[in-house]
């Protein structure tokens, strides 16, 4: 791990930039422009972001729905979504939805009554496909000023007028014929920046495996940092040699986390491609930064520290949301496997938290040095045998590697999860984390296939022991500890914490339920039809606090209902709100 001999800290005077420049625009009448201060500290009424907050905590501080009236829940108002793969999230401002669905059609919605009020609807290229094997993904949007900010299918960061759905500018990325990049999920705005990251395609240039700063106001590229390292740079040697054109894969495929204090930006990275590395230079070499979490200066892109939480031969990717939280450290060695023999029991830290990766494993990471302090498993995993305490480096189980193609190895989890795209939340009124997961496991056989993107067949099962694929953790943020565990047939997907002690979350076979933050338990219920595939929001709109999630299908629901043909949703996209009589 390499650690950095300083940080940077945010300039007063950017901030004071940034208003000055919202000061000079004029938007529409009525309009509330968002500036930076609003994105760092949200009004509760609104959800102007991925996880709502620049930690990626997923809570809102509303409590108008809370334990003793959410039984009382009612539809609202509903509306069918285009077509293709769903995992939308919606944002609201100042009473008006903005919901991306598949394919870059996004709408502005009335966010009390469901009454459109506009959509945008991108042209897509006609050879879109044939570079960009899954484009329609578009989990989430982002707003600034007068603007709706999101990444396209065709590699361009667009702004849309909030307020017409007319699109005001747009700035190329990369060009999808010649280094193609999956834009699945959009962009992250903070102090006046607009960061996205994205994954890159097998075949093509690693040039697409990047992380990229514009300016919020006119969309012109400030940096861009790739993920894997170029001849020369540091991180080289641990690629054994391979030629640059042939370091693939690398992607970082969900949104930052961002630290205003630290300035620093927190991203994770996937697997390589292909997956087993005796297909490149080894099973010994490292192949950084796959697998890992990077903390970049936002100014600059510079990547500040790094920390490897698997060398992965199985895609078992770790690009997930990472909390940032403050919080005592007092893991609980009856509970939490690994723990840093220099921490002091109690010691308040700046920590990254979470489950950032597929194997289920929660990490807690010094935030501003990357230092480990503490790991442990959740789900049933096979692949990580120990990590060093007093290091971090993580030790792979050899028993589930490969040294040559036809090799069938038993892998827990499988590439669904664990955790996948679904997002966990953080409660600040429990300390704790909670966690849609899957128990699963698979027969893997590498292959030597370079058509493929992973090189590996693979036969998925339920872990053995149990007929419940899908579980949530709640999970204490300061010991390790599991404070309750909730379990069922079908997968688990998204969670949102709120401010009345509730979680609200849905599965893959379409029900969406409310449960109590303390205790797990179940609290109201509701059947959807479709797979709960979108990530769940609550906000206020004329006073009145409204829960939205959106439904439909997904690669991961579809994969976890497969192993329980006992279910049969349909695969329908909606959007739902409810709200109180």
């Amino acid at each position: 791990m390499r650690i950095p001999s300083k940080l940077v800290l945010p300039a007063l005077g950017a901030l004071l930039l940034i208003g000055s420049r919202l000061a000079g625009q004029q938007p529409s009448a009525g309009f509330v422009p968002v500036t930076s201060p609003m994105l760092q500290e949200p009004d509760p009424a609104d959800w102007l972001m991925w996880r709502r907050t620049l930690n990626s905590w997923g809570f809102s501080p509303l409590q108008q729905i809370n334990r003793t009236n959410v039984a009382n829940l009612k539809m609202v108002w509903s509306r069918g979504m285009g077509p293709g793969v769903q995992e939308a999230t919606p944002l609201v401002h100042n009473g008006v939805m903005y919901l991306p669905n598949p394919s870059d059609y996004i709408q502005a919605i009335d966010a009390a009554t469901g009454d459109l009020k506009w959509e945008y609807k991108r042209q897509v290229p006609d050879d879109l496909g044939k570079f960009i094997p899954v484009p329609s993904i578009n989990r989430n949007l982002a707003i600034f000023a007068d603007k709706i900010i999101d990444t396209s299918q065709d590699d361009f960061l667009f702004a849309l007028d909030a307020v017409t759905g007319k699109l005001a500018w747009e700035t190329r990325i990369v060009d999808y014929r010649e280094t193609p990049a999956q834009e699945t999920s959009g962009p992250l705005i903070a102090n006046g920046k607009i960061f996205s990251s994205r994954g890159c395609e097998f075949k093509f240039s690693p040039d697409g495996c990047i992380i990229t700063a514009h300016d919020a106001v006119t969309g012109k590229e400030l940096w861009r940092t790739r993920t894997i390292p170029k001849p020369g740079e540091p991180g080289d040697e641990t690629w054994g040699g391979i030629p640059d054109a042939k370091r693939r894969h690398v992607g970082a495929w969900m949104v930052p986390s961002y630290d205003a204090e630290l300035n620093m930006l927190y991203v994770g990275t996937s697997v390589t491609s292909p997956a087993p590395k005796f297909l490149l230079a080894g099973n010994d070499k490292t192949y950084l930064y796959h697998n890992s979490t990077l903390a970049l200066n936002a100014d600059t892109g510079k990547i500040v520290w790094y920390y490897q939480h698997i060398v992965d031969h199985w895609d078992f990717d770790h690009p997930f949301e990472r909390l940032l939280v403050d919080t005592a450290v007092t893991p609980d060695p009856n509970q939490v496997t690994w723990i840093n023999p220099r921490l002091r029991p109690g010691e308040r830290r700046k920590v990254v938290t979470g489950i950032p990766g597929k194997t289920g494993i929660v990490y807690t990471l010094d935030r501003q040095t990357g230092e480990f302090l503490w790991a442990r498993p959740t789900i049933t995993q096979n692949v990580v045998s120990k990590i060093d305490p007093a290091t971090g480096v993580v030790t792979v189980n050899p028993e589930t590697t490969f040294t040559e193609a036809g090799q069938t190895r038993f892998v827990c989890p499988t590439p669904n999860g664990g955790k996948d795209f679904q997002a966990g939340a953080y409660s600040p009124m429990t300390n704790a984390m909670y966690y849609g997961l899957q128990n699963t496991c698979m027969n893997m056989t590498a292959i030597n296939n370079p058509n493929t993107a992973y090189s590996f067949n693979s036969r998925a099962e339920i872990t053995p022991g149990t007929q419940n694929i899908g579980t949530i953790y709640a999970i204490s943020a300061e010991t390790g500890k599991t404070l309750w565990k909730y379990e069922q047939r079908a997968g688990m997907m998204s969670l949102v914490a709120t401010g009345g002690r509730l979680i609200f979350g849905g599965d893959t076979n379409g029900r969406f339920r409310a449960f109590d933050q303390e205790t797990g338990r179940p609290l109201w219920e509701v059947n959807l039809g479709s797979p709960v595939t979108g990530y769940p929001i609550t906000y206020s709109a004329g006073g009145k606090q409204y829960v939205a999630v959106s439904v439909g299908n997904s690669l991961v629901s579809s994969g976890l209902n497969r192993l329980a043909p006992d279910l049969h949703p349909s695969n329908v996209s909606n959007i739902f709100v409810f709200g109180l009589p």
